[in-house]
């Protein structure tokens, strides 16, 4: 197999690094310094701690059997445990699938379908709709 390379026009070559790459980079340059703050869940990370969370949740994805190229669908609304995620996957090679966290059941099931998620992580609801309950009755 023979990969593919093409920049373009642009005189400057594309970048060989991963996302995983940057984050630790970032987090051995910046360690200290703030990296995401989440005022509404009162939550703090700086680089060196959000690169540690990252890379338990990317181990915490491999415990469950999720592979380079798996699709892991997210039913939430913007939060940490989110940027984490989205970096967890990005870490093990595995596809982030962004659900609409208004989506009632169906359309769910439709989306998990359509996107062949192997995985579903969701937060705990969104607005009036609990997700526990929509999910797996009361």
């Amino acid at each position: 197999m023979q990969l593919s390379y093409s920049h373009g026009v642009s005189p400057r070559p594309l970048i060989g690094k991963t996302i995983g790459d940057w984050l630790d980079e970032a987090a051995a340059e910046f360690g200290p310094q703030e990296a995401l703050v989440s005022v509404f869940e009162n939550k703090r990370f700086s680089y060196a701690s959000f690169r540690d969370e990252v890379d338990r949740c990317a181990r915490a994805l491999i415990a469950l059997g999720v592979e380079k190229g798996a699709r892991v669908g997210l039913w939430s609304t913007n939060c940490a445990a989110w940027t984490l995620l989205q970096f967890g996957t990005a870490k093990i090679g595995a596809v982030l699938v962004n659900i609409n966290p208004s989506y009632r059941l169906h359309e769910l099931e439709f989306a998990l379908k359509q996107s062949e998620c192997n995985v579903l992580i969701s937060g705990e609801g969104f607005k009036d709709a609990d997700y526990v309950s929509r999910t797996c009755g009361d």
